[in-house]
């Protein structure tokens, strides 16, 4: 391991002594076998230590590349190096989709749904909420298969494992026909049009995402994302009227690394994500922070996050809101309840965005603020433990498989074992 090797971002240097990239399953087997300690590293769009390890970590990425299309039974399998960008060209080819995408195509599918990553879409689960089979290296280096179907309620504690069970190689995903989306930008809401009409808002497309800098009471821009088969849009949507160019939701950046706006339709694959896969979706050097809280608490904790506006405001890139379908998934932020997430894109100062984001925890913990996994935070173990009533089941689970803690690291014995 040299000292280059970092994540996406560039804020977190791997401690490890040793990185493997294994060219067979059966090479990281081996691997898996010998070590003491052991974590896999995917696209490296983590921005903690997730997936850090003071040993050894392995990276799949030269493995063979796979996806096994079943049109029969509506599923795809795919090797553990399958990033969305590459999985949305391919299924759409095919005439099949994926139900929704996060922001950004250029994450590894298994990595996004072991940190419950997610989309947007009042009826859309988070990314997760797909999987329906995993093949995994256990901590003996034996290769086992677990599935919806078989396991039963403990794969509802397997899918979103954070990187505790094992090696993920293979993933099985629900698949759906493919579609076409448009995709609109709304600009300048009042802030105040959410107390009386999120739920309207929301719900106007297939995906929503609402984007402020928080600096002046309002939401800077709406990005709707609507199937082509539904009404089409309006010029004006609660005060916020239709863009007439494109844009980036950073305003002042331009716009062509983004997805097509305009309502000009195009594939699923290509409208669903923010950006596109063929160029560097950055606007540089950035941090970034999600909250989740409970739909029916969204404008009270939009309200909370606004009187910190200008404290925000110096530290900001962008901030991001979106809703997410409950699901069932055990160590899932939506857990049971239909969700809206907070998003923030912070400039690369981590020394002060660690002395604000106690502060934005601190007047969102009346609604049991359940942070991303994978994204920076400073809630307390103490206080994470208590928002997850299925935490001592995912505790004995990962025992289970993994009773010496090969795959244990410090952000597992920090806020799972704590």
């Amino acid at each position: 391991m040299t000292k280059t090797e970092r994540n996406w971002a560039g804020n977190h240097q791997y401690r490890c002594l040793r990185l493997h990239f294994p060219e067979t399953v059966e090479q990281a087997q081996e691997i898996v076998a010998r070590c003491r300690k052991i974590k896999a590293l995917g696209s490296r769009h983590s921005f903690n230590n997730i997936a850090d390890c003071t040993e050894d970590i392995i990276s799949l990425e030269k493995l063979p590349s796979h996806i096994l299309l079943n049109s029969e039974q509506k599923i795809v399998t795919i090797s553990a190096n399958i990033k969305y960008g590459q999985l949305g060209q391919y299924l759409h080819q095919k005439g099949f989709a994926v139900h929704n995408l996060a922001s950004l195509p250029h994450i590894s599918v298994v990595g996004a749904c072991a940190t419950a990553t997610h989309g947007s879409g009042d009826k859309n689960g988070n990314l997760a909420t797909a999987v329906i089979a995993m093949e995994m290296i256990t901590a003996d280096g034996e290769l086992i298969n677990l599935s919806r179907h078989q396991n039963e309620e403990t794969f509802q504690g397997a899918v979103v494992s954070l990187g505790g069970l094992g090696i993920v190689t293979k993933i099985t995903l629900d698949i759906v026909p493919t579609f076409d989306v448009r995709q609109v930008v709304y600009e300048n809401l009042p802030l105040s049009r959410l107390a009386d009409h999120f739920n309207d808002i929301m719900s106007v497309g297939y995906s929503v995402s609402l984007f402020t800098d928080w600096q002046k009471e309002q939401i800077n821009q709406i990005w709707v994302k609507q199937l082509v088969t539904e009404e089409t849009p309006e010029p004006t949507l609660f005060e916020a009227t239709l863009a007439e160019v494109e844009r980036h939701p950073i305003i002042s950046i331009s716009a062509e690394n983004c997805t097509r706006q305009l309502a000009i339709p195009g594939p699923w694959h290509t409208r669903l994500p923010h950006f596109r896969m063929e160029f560097t979706p950055s606007s540089g050097d950035e941090l970034q922070t999600e909250y989740f809280v409970a739909r029916q608490d969204a404008y009270e904790a939009l309200t909370a996050v606004g009187r910190l506006g200008s404290q925000i405001a110096t530290l900001l890139q962008i901030s991001e809101i979106r809703t997410i379908a409950a699901d069932n998934l055990w160590m899932s932020p939506c857990y049971q309840q239909d969700s809206v997430a907070i998003h923030f894109t912070w400039k690369p100062d981590w020394p002060n965005v660690r002395q604000l984001l106690p502060v934005i925890e601190d007047v969102l913990a009346p609604f049991d603020v359940r942070p991303h996994w994978a994204k920076l935070f400073t809630i307390p173990p103490s206080q994470l433990k208590s928002r997850y009533q299925q935490l001592p089941n995912f505790q004995q689970l990962l025992l289970h498989h993994d009773p010496n803690g090969k795959f244990r690291n410090e952000f597992l014995d920090t806020y799972i074992f704590g």
